[in-house]
Parts: C-alpha cells; structure tokens; sequence
C-alpha cells in the first residue's frame, strides 16, 4: 500500500515511522526545509521537502497512485485542502484528515473527507471514561456556553519553545488542560518546559480562538 503523509510534526513522523515498519511504501512530506531536512537525517527518502497543496507537486510525489493520503498537519485549512486535492483531482482512494478544532469535523464530513482524527476529542473521550459523568461537562455543554477545546501544535520556531507553560501569557478566557509529545499526553504542570512540536490542548472561548491560534503557533 502506498501512503503519503502530508505534515512533518510529531504525528507525521511517529506515523512514517510505524507504517514503514509495517512494510509499507512511505512518503512523508515536510514543507518547512529545516524540519525537513532533520526529518530526512534520520528517514532518509522517505522524507520529502515540498509543499503538499500544490497539485503540481502532488503529481509530480505520485498522488494518483496512493492508496491513502494522510494530511496530517497543524493547520486545519491545510488538511482540508489537502484532502479534497487528493479525492477530486487525484481519485484517492481513501482520505484522512487531522482536525486541530473539533468543531470542523463536521464541515470536513460535509466537503467528503473520508476520515478525521481530533485527538483533543480522543482525549476528552478517555477522561470521560477515567472521571465519574457527574464529573464531567460534555462537549455539546461546552459549546452552549461559547467554550471550545482546541488543538494547537507549536512550530519548531515558536519563541514559546524552551519556555514553561506558566510563562504562556494566554488570552483571557484560555486555559491549557494537556499537551501531547510524541506518544505521551501529559498534564500541564506550570513548570513543564515546551518542546517545539508538542501539541498544546487548551480550552478557550470561541471568540478568543483566533487570538490563542496566533500566539502560540
């Protein structure tokens, strides 16, 4: 089977990893040339530098021929785009899709991606089933009250990394309830230092996503 991964951050790497050693064929594509080229140090040509929502390059990778294309990204618009690429243009089989923001899973099913991935909701799942109900407030509540539970992932380059999250100054509003690195979710501990490429769950107002989305990215 022939994959292509589209986003060179933890997901994507830890995914080229495990695919290709499951005896898959392999392509993990990485925009930013710096990234791209430490992921390439240790993958060797399964790594690619390019930009995965061109269609010209998408062809030139070999699109038409993948059997899944996995986007993978800390950019939802990007996935989206991505996605609907590969299904239309390309005739791709089978589409999968990261969704950063929960509440554009729907619109994701809507425009015809075969498949999306919120580990925020993957998360809150698992606290449900770890916390007694009356415990919990559910996500339907949460978005009556105008409160979302975002993703973001920190970018190599983000001048937060190497900070603690104590130091963040979040928006009102915003609070970080967990952050994934690699395979490992963590709770976050006023003194946990961030790493460029952890993902950073927060929840946050709706309308001080935007705010939250630039600051930290």
């Amino acid at each position: 089977m022939y994959i292509i991964l589209v986003g060179g951050g933890n997901v994507g790497y830890y995914l080229t990893k495990d695919l290709a050693a499951a005896g898959h064929e392999v392509l993990l594509i990485e925009k930013d040339r710096t990234r791209s080229s430490r992921l390439a140090d240790e993958l060797g040509e399964l790594v690619l530098q390019g930009d995965g929502c061109e269609a010209r390059f998408m062809e030139e990778v070999g699109f038409a021929r993948a059997d899944v294309v996995a986007a993978v990204t800390g950019e939802d618009e990007d996935n989206l785009i991505i996605c609907q690429m590969a299904k239309k243009r390309f005739n791709v089989p089978r589409t999968i899709a990261r969704v950063n923001s929960p509440s554009n899973e729907s619109l994701f099913t809507r425009l015809g991606i075969d498949s999306t991935v919120s580990s925020t909701r993957i998360i809150f799942g698992l606290i449900e089933q770890e916390i007694e109900s009356d415990h919990v407030v559910p996500l339907a509540a949460l978005s009556r009250g105008n409160l979302e539970i975002v993703e973001i992932e920190l970018s190599e380059h983000s001048h937060f990394a190497g900070t603690s999250v104590g130091e963040v100054p979040l928006p009102d509003g915003a609070h970080v309830v967990a952050l994934i690195r690699g395979e490992k979710g963590m709770l976050p501990a006023p003194n946990l230092i961030l790493q460029g490429g952890d993902t950073i769950v927060a929840l946050v107002a709706v309308n001080k996503e935007a705010e939250l989305r630039k600051l930290i990215g």
